[in-house]
């Protein structure tokens, strides 16, 4: 009798185990690249196979989660985008046709102006590279100056691996990875289909990370479309 009662008592306590492992967990995902350089918050999300992140590294994680994110940096737009080598700018001093034209952020990170020379703008906003020309403009040449500055093209992106014609390709408004798969043709028969490899600078270090399809793209970012294992 006392076998039976404690074979009974094993099989209750294996079947409770076993159901709430099946039960989904709610877990806050990790903070993603476009989080940690542009602000905002991640989000709760249901437990399943989710995509880590780290420095010289990527590795799918069960403990991560589809990227979703609340404040700056809202995926498809790109409040709070630091310029680069690459992009196109429109810069403006009111009343100083001499000034006003369109500049290219060098290799180095700086645009050259006349009379001020070169002006750092790798990492900035344009508000904030507007604020440096003007004070440097301020500084022996305009007494009051106005500066506007705006991205006329974003610099490029770059996807390589299992597509159909990788390269370079003008970057546009709210791309995914999808999006990007897309303007290179499409996969390949070989593809991995349902995530990418990101890599993104980050304040001058490269982040790598396994993606989503459905995640957001920024200027500069170079997407790696892995072969399939079977």
């Amino acid at each position: 009798m006392r076998f039976v009662r404690s074979l009974l008592l094993l099989l209750g306590v294996a079947s409770a185990a076993a159901g709430c492992a099946q039960q989904p967990v709610a877990y806050m995902t990790y903070p993603g690249v476009d989080s940690m350089a542009y602000g905002g918050a991640p989000v709760m999300a249901q437990n399943g196979y989710g995509y880590g992140y780290g420095y010289g590294g990527y590795a799918p994680s069960p403990y991560g989660g589809l990227y979703g994110y609340a404040g700056g940096g809202a995926a498809g737009g790109l409040s709070g985008y630091t310029l680069d080598s690459g992009d196109r700018l429109r810069v403006v001093v009111f009343g100083q046709e001499g000034l006003t034209n369109s500049y290219v952020v060098g290799a180095s990170g700086f645009i050259d102006m006349p009379l001020i020379g070169s002006v750092p703008a790798r990492g900035v906003t344009s508000d904030q590279l507007a604020g440096r020309i003007a004070e440097k403009l301020r500084d022996g040449f305009i007494r009051e100056p106005h500066v506007a500055v705006e991205v006329e093209a974003y610099r490029p992106f770059f996807i390589l691996g299992e597509v159909t014609a990788p390269g370079q390709y003008p970057y546009v408004a709210n791309m995914t990875a999808e999006t990007a798969v897309a303007i290179a043709g499409g996969f390949t028969p070989r593809a991995q289909r349902k995530s990418v490899i990101l890599t993104r600078s980050y304040y001058g270090q490269q982040m790598r990370l396994a993606v989503p399809m459905t995640f957001p793209l920024r200027p500069g970012d170079t997407i790696n479309v892995q072969e399939r294992w079977f």
